[in-house]
């Protein structure tokens, strides 16, 4: 059966989110038309997010006490938070069954629906096994993924970690790396091979917590880079060189302690730049409120911030489907009521919505 619906209101249109007045036209998921003409509708028709960095595993225990209470302390340190092995999310994550596990993340995944969010890229722990959790998860689901997985075993190059990484393959859109130095780099090298051989992503950490292993993720030649917190100038000029795309969490960076990215400078620097929330465990997957902060805290132009929380997260995963409000693209928009409580009154709906916006604007995402 033939699906048609037409949405009028303020359109943010094209790669440049040029704010017009007038429709659009959808036909079974593709916009076959926009239209330019004066509107009585107060809606906001504008691209969805995308979530360029989760790891929604850990969405079993959110908001873990920072510090002394009744039963056991937990350090406000990216070591005792996450890092693998033994950081608090991959004990959680090891004591954890099936159905809880993906009951967690299905959960996640229908909060990133009615937060705005249309796709997403995790880093999958646990293996085959946390593929297969998570492709659960997102059964009856709209919400488009890129998992990108990482092995159980990454102290050991033999032939069953070998094994384990090509059937992950299979499955997984690429592999996720923990920090280049977390694990041997002969480990590393061996996985960013099977993956590229594959012609897969090969995405990895670097520079969250110190410089220490940013030159060890360069000299892998990574698809993808997530953070880059204490990244220095020079490293943002091999990062440009090498035309890596990278992916930044300031929620994340800030509860972990870790500090600010230098964004402006990444983008100074023709870096392509998109955003994420990091751990469900510390945030919510509201990418509303890392917008807010990028502008506020940051200082970051308003456009250029909704960019890198929709079009270009798009971008650095390759996810071709989804692009700006255009005619012969898929309609991938979220309509938010103009005149809510909230954004009743705006000027500038792109700032306004950077800003202020909130989920409970969304009167419905058009997937």
């Amino acid at each position: 059966m033939v699906s048609e619906q037409t949405v009028h209101g303020t359109i943010l249109y094209g790669p440049e989110l040029e704010p017009i007045q007038g429709y659009i036209a959808i036909k079974d998921g593709i916009i076959t038309e926009v239209a330019e003409e004066r509107t009585r509708s107060e809606n906001i028709i504008a691209p969805c997010f995308v979530n360029a960095h989760t790891h929604i595993g850990d969405s079993v225990v959110k908001d873990p006490p920072l510090g002394k209470c009744a039963d056991y302390y937990v350090e406000r340190d990216l070591s005792s938070l996450v890092q693998p092995p033994h950081g608090l999310k991959h004990r959680v994550l090891e004591s954890t069954g099936h159905d809880e596990l993906v009951e967690g993340m299905r959960r996640s995944i229908t909060d990133m629906l009615r937060t705005g969010t249309c796709a997403f890229a995790d880093f999958r722990e646990g293996g085959l096994d946390g593929v297969l959790a998570l492709q659960e998860a997102l059964q009856d689901s709209e919400v488009t993924s890129r998992i990108l997985a990482r092995p159980r075993d990454i102290h050991t190059e033999n032939q069953e970690l070998r094994q384990e990484v090509e059937r992950i393959l299979l499955d997984a859109d690429g592999l996720g790396m923990s920090g280049a130095s977390d694990m041997d780099m002969r480990i590393l090298r061996t996985v960013e091979q099977l993956t590229k051989s594959n012609q897969k992503t090969f995405a990895i950490h670097a520079g969250e917590n110190g410089r220490d292993d940013i030159d060890k993720a360069l000299s892998l030649d990574p698809d993808l880079l997530i953070h880059l917190t204490q990244a220095d100038h020079t490293d943002l000029k091999e990062v440009a060189d090498m035309d890596i795309p990278v992916v930044v969490c300031p929620r994340s960076n800030f509860i972990t302690g870790v500090g600010m990215a230098p964004v402006r400078e990444m983008l100074k620097a023709g870096i392509d730049v998109a955003v994420g929330t990091d751990n469900v465990m510390l945030n919510s997957v509201n990418m509303f409120s890392e917008m807010e902060l990028l502008s506020k805290v940051f200082g970051l132009e308003d456009r250029q911030v909704f960019i890198m929380c929709t079009l270009m997260g798009a971008a650095v995963l390759g996810l071709g489907n989804i692009g700006p409000i255009m005619e012969g693209n898929r309609a991938k928009v979220m309509i938010l009521n103009g005149n809510s409580s909230n954004l009743s009154g705006i000027k500038n709906p792109v700032s306004s919505i950077v800003r202020r916006g909130r989920p409970d604007d969304i009167l419905s995402v058009i997937l």
